[in-house]
């Protein structure tokens, strides 16, 4: 279960990534992460989640922030590949 806090930040960086990042970010990052961190509007970009990540925390460290990974619908897929 996800607290009401995270759900807001979620909420809010998504829309952040749909109305101003996404259309910026797409033709030149794609499959690179981004950290948006939804109080400030800040983003910090990655080749891996960690990186964006320890970005946002290195420059919020007492703020959450939400990670997209730029063109796909998850930050990760989880599951097995049928062969």
């Amino acid at each position: 279960m996800v607290s009401a806090e995270t759900r807001s930040v979620i909420d809010r960086a998504k829309q952040i990534y749909s109305v101003r990042l996404q259309a910026e970010l797409e033709p030149r990052h794609i499959h690179r992460f981004v950290a948006i961190e939804p109080e400030s509007g800040d983003y910090f970009l990655g080749d891996t989640f960690d990186e964006a990540v320890n970005s946002a925390r290195t420059k919020y460290p007492s703020r959450l922030s939400h990670t997209i990974k730029i063109g796909h619908s998850a930050a990760f897929h989880i599951g097995r590949m049928q062969v």
